[in-house]
């Protein structure tokens, strides 16, 4: 049995302006779980994040910006002393169409700033991840892209991918990370 996430991270940027963003399907998803299991967050200013304790499992939404979630990260795990493997990222992916979203165990940035950010912190790639599909920029600049809101047309299929998300994140909080990716990345 692979190891069970400890802690769920969720990516996104802190504020208003970025509340429906395509950056901020992270947050969006961790804001699911908080709900599904009645939690309230905390600000803990010394970790430069937002907390709420679930069952078994910390949720975390940084609150540096995307750019800069490694430096909160890392602070958190070497303060709970986890080990990288604990982890599980939510985060966009242009790979992918919206409505989609994909578990994996580890591996590269794949170009993400916020995933560069983490695996500088963490001195590894070595963590779990679950991208969730926010469709490609097409003739859109990247920045416009991912701070952009989703198209109303979008709507149902992000609240279907998010839901999913989260879904999967319980379960792999359950019963581990490749028994998740056995049942949720097949589609």
């Amino acid at each position: 049995m692979s190891t069970a996430p400890r802690i769920i991270v969720g990516l996104g940027n802190p504020g208003q302006a970025y509340t429906g963003t395509r950056h901020n399907v992270g947050f969006m998803a961790l804001d699911a779980l908080a709900r599904h299991w009645n939690i309230p967050y905390k600000l803990d200013k010394a970790r430069k994040a937002e907390l709420a304790a679930g069952p078994g499992v910390l949720l975390v939404k940084p609150q540096t910006f995307m750019n800069d979630s490694g430096a909160s990260i890392g602070s958190l795990m070497r303060y709970f002393k986890f080990s990288p493997e604990q982890i599980l990222v939510i985060y966009d992916d242009i790979a992918f169409p919206v409505g989609t979203m994909k578990l994996r165990p580890g591996g590269s940035a794949g170009g993400h700033n916020g995933i560069k950010s983490l695996i500088a912190h963490l001195g590894t790639d070595k963590f779990p991840r679950l991208r969730i599909g926010i469709g490609a920029p097409g003739g859109k600049e990247m920045t416009a892209h991912v701070l952009g809101k989703f198209r109303p047309d979008e709507q149902e299929l992000l609240g279907v991918s998010i839901e999913k998300a989260a879904d999967a994140a319980r379960y792999a909080a359950t019963h581990g990370i490749e028994a998740a990716m056995n049942i949720y990345n097949v589609q």
